[in-house]
This record gives structure tokens, C-alpha cells and sequence, in this order.
């Protein structure tokens, strides 16, 4: 295939805007290729080398491996950079094993020198750990975003697409990177340059700050009736102060009788025990996610006493939260 004709013609940079990708151990794939494809489509649209890129690894060997699986080799080490490099953390599975304390201190070091740092997947982590995040608006991945809330009380955590933040970003991972880049390459270039990239990337869709990561209440549920998705929508504003059903309907202007046949008409379930599920998944995420004691577990997920959450946890998990915790894999996963 020959190389494409360039499409969008722009000014000449003096010198190409430079990405350090820093992979972290068992770093997410698609989170890391999507970005560095845009910027690589970017560069052949415009026929010029708007970009240039580097991979780095807190690694002896210079090898580091994605959650995939596949090994990488990397350009570098956590060496110093030029001021006017981005730098971009892409985090994956078990994030805080990933999370250096040689990795934390070069981060600081390169924030106090002005660098713009972003974190792909879960490395907001990372950079909420080094203290990079304290008093911003960040986003992290929908699955770990209840264990960064306990964790990090002094971030605005959102649950957006991407965040850009002065000079912070964070997105939620997967293909949130290509929203991210693309407005990055807007910025720098333009739309029509930035459109051209999605175009080759056959993203129809192009999403910003204030699109949210997860579908819609209703299309998760495949149910398409607008009180129950209310209804589930107040339940999932409310896990640690759970609201009672006759509330809940009350707020939807129905009886209990009414949302109790709702719940069984279209999900199987009463509306008691759908709320119990969600609670009980929250604190499934926080055992698996955080160092939180199961009592600090218990009560973020509205339990009054261990002794009713562990009943509740074995019931429906099979296992009891401390052989959870005692038997967890890894953390973070994604």
C-alpha cells in the first residue's frame, strides 16, 4: 500500500512536539496503541513530523510487559526531559504494584520542572500518588473509580471521557485515548487535521470532556422505561446511605407495589435485591482495588455491621469478603 498523499496542509513546526510514553508494567494495550497511532497518522495526513515519540520504563533490563502479554523495548529509562515533552503514563493491571517509589519521585521531579504529565487507564493512580493530582479534576477507569474515591478525597475525580486540567490530563482508558489525542492535535494543528486522523482511524464519533465512559442506564440494562432508570440512577448515587424502596418510588411518583412490578418485570429482580447487587459489587471492587479493613468496606457500602455483610457477600459471591481479599490476585485490573 502506498503511502497516503497529505491532506491537510499546515504550518511547518520548528521542531516536532516530542510524547514520552512511560509504560508501567502490565500498562493497557489499546489504551497506549490508540494514542500513539493518532499521533502517528497525524504526522503521515500533514506529509510532516508534527510529532515524535519515546518509550520509557522503569525498567533494568529496558523491556516491559503490557497486560497482553506482548514485551516491549523501550528508548529509555526515567532519564530527564526537555521541558517541552509530554509526558504520558499508561497504567493497566494492578497499578500499584506498577507504582514505583522510583517512579513516583521522577514524576515529582518532572512536574516541579513544568513538564505536562497525563495518565492513560488507571495511572491517574499513579499520578494521584505522587501528589500530581491534589486539587484537580481527573478520570480514571469506571471499574476503579469507587477505589480512587476512598483513596484520593483531595482529587476531583469525574467520570468523563478525558480531563484536561492545566497541565494534567487523565483519561478512562480504551479508546477515551483517541478523544484525548485528537483534541490534543486540535489543539496544536487544528480540526481539520484532527478529523482527518479520526478519519483513518474509522472513529465516527469523536468524544470530549464532557461525554461520560459508561453507557446510558438504559442501554446497559436493555430496558428502555424512563422511571426505572431514574430509579436506578438514585441507587447508584446512594451505595454508602442506601434509600429505602417506598422512597424510591415515592420520588418517582409510584407506589412500592408499582416499582416492585417493575423490577420483576423487566430485570427478574426486586428492586431490594437489584440494590443489593450493585452494593455488593462496590465492595467487591474496594476488596479487590484498595487496602480498606472489610469493616471500612462494609460501612462505604451502607452495611451497618461486618457480621451482615459477610452473610450477604457469601450469599451471593459463594466466599467471604476476607478470603476475597485473602486470595486476590491482582489489583486494578482492567
Amino acid at each position: 500500500m502506498k503511502p497516503a498523499t497529505p491532506t491537510v496542509a499546515i504550518d511547518s513546526p520548528t521542531a516536532p512536539r516530542r510524547f514520552v510514553f512511560v509504560l508501567l508494567e502490565n500498562f493497557t494495550l489499546l489504551s497506549f496503541s490508540a494514542a500513539l497511532d493518532s499521533l502517528r497518522i497525524a504526522n503521515r495526513m500533514s506529509g510532516q513530523e508534527l510529532y515524535s515519540w519515546a518509550l520509557a520504563a522503569d525498567s533494568e533490563d529496558g523491556k516491559i510487559a503490557c497486560s497482553a502479554g506482548a514485551v516491549f523495548e523501550t528508548d529509555m529509562g526515567l532519564d530527564e526531559l526537555n521541558r517541552d515533552d509530554t509526558v504520558i503514563v499508561c497504567g493497566g493491571a494492578d497499578v500499584q504494584a506498577a507504582t514505583t517509589k522510583k517512579m513516583l519521585n521522577w514524576l515529582r521531579r518532572e512536574a516541579r520542572r513544568g513538564v505536562k504529565i497525563a495518565g492513560l487507564c488507571t495511572a491517574a493512580y499513579t499520578l494521584a500518588r505522587a501528589g500530581l493530582l491534589d486539587g484537580k479534576r481527573a478520570t480514571t477507569h469506571w471499574e476503579n473509580h469507587d477505589s480512587f474515591v476512598e483513596e484520593f478525597d483531595e482529587v476531583e475525580l469525574t467520570k468523563s471521557v478525558f480531563v484536561v486540567d492545566g497541565n494534567r490530563m487523565s483519561t478512562a482508558g480504551g479508546t477515551s485515548s483517541i478523544d484525548l489525542f485528537l483534541k490534543l492535535i486540535a489543539d496544536d494543528h487544528g480540526e481539520k487535521l484532527a478529523n482527518s486522523v479520526a478519519d483513518q482511524l474509522i472513529y465516527s464519533s469523536i468524544r470530549t470532556d464532557q461525554d461520560t465512559q459508561r453507557l446510558s442506564v438504559p442501554t446497559r440494562i436493555g430496558v428502555r422505561h424512563p422511571k426505572l432508570s431514574q430509579v436506578i440512577q438514585m441507587m447508584e448515587a446512594n451505595i454508602e446511605e442506601p434509600i429505602s424502596p417506598s422512597v424510591l418510588a415515592k420520588d418517582v411518583g409510584m407506589s412500592t407495589r408499582q416499582l416492585e412490578r417493575l423490577f420483576r418485570r423487566y430485570l427478574n429482580r426486586s428492586p431490594k435485591r437489584y440494590y443489593m447487587e450493585l452494593r455488593l459489587q462496590k465492595a467487591r471492587n474496594l476488596l479487590m482495588q484498595t487496602d480498606m479493613t472489610v469493616i471500612n468496606v462494609a460501612l462505604a457500602c451502607g452495611f451497618a455491621s461486618p457480621s451482615h455483610f459477610s452473610k450477604c457477600y457469601r450469599a451471593h459471591y459463594n466466599t467471604t469478603p476476607y478470603r476475597e481479599r485473602g486470595t486476590q490476585s491482582s489489583r486494578l485490573s482492567v
